[in-house]
């Protein structure tokens, strides 16, 4: 009789102790895959979970404190792009360098999304195109845009893309780019750009 309650005892705590370590491996799992998550995953994960919500959005503070809420529609290797919420931009497309981004500032019902499991690699274009590519696809179809650095604004199209930076023929805001219309250029290291605003 005493050896049964003896067995029972240690099988007892030989249960306690596997699901002990199993609980600590799953917290050890779970801060590795934290650790692994990056800004772009946080913000398509945040962007997957209000997908049915057309009037959600992402407020995002870029390098020198401009709030941007932004609806997110594609995430490149290294930018998202998406229409501006932003009173004073609301429905132009614009694209944002993740380097530009200083924080992300979610609401409390974005938070817990925003850490979701990050899906497999797709096989989606998208996803691997760089940011100059996206910037000569404008330059090519000669899209009037809003250049937002870091230092200021400035309005034209995009004449050439370079490896590290954009050449941009000034001209008034919504005009098509026409020599005479062209009023100045200017040169700009993509590492300055913080917002590309289109319609």
């Amino acid at each position: 009789m005493r050896w049964d309650l003896l067995f029972d005892d240690l099988e007892s705590q030989i249960d306690q102790d596997q699901r002990d370590e199993e609980r600590a491996l799953a917290i050890e799992e779970e801060r590795l895959r934290l650790g692994r998550l990056t800004l772009r995953d946080r913000l398509a994960a945040i962007a997957r979970s209000a997908a049915d919500d057309p009037d959600a959005h992402i407020a995002i503070e870029l390098h020198g404190g401009r709030v941007l809420a932004l609806r997110p529609q594609v995430f490149g290797r290294d930018w998202v792009s998406g229409r501006s919420a932003t009173a004073g931009a609301a429905g132009l497309q614009c694209v944002v360098p993740m380097a530009a981004i200083a924080a992300v500032l979610p609401t409390r019902a974005q938070l817990e999304p925003s850490l979701e499991s990050v899906p497999e690699a797709t096989a989606r274009l998208a996803e691997r195109i760089g940011l100059p590519f996206v910037l000569r696809d404008l330059c090519r179809r000669r899209t009037p845009v809003r250049l937002s650095t870091i230092d200021g604004e400035t309005h034209g199209t995009i004449d050439r893309v370079a490896r590290d930076h954009v050449d941009l023929a000034l001209h008034e805001p919504g005009a098509t780019r026409r020599e005479n219309a062209v009023h100045g250029y200017r040169i700009v290291p993509l590492s300055r750009l913080l917002v590309v605003d289109f319609r």
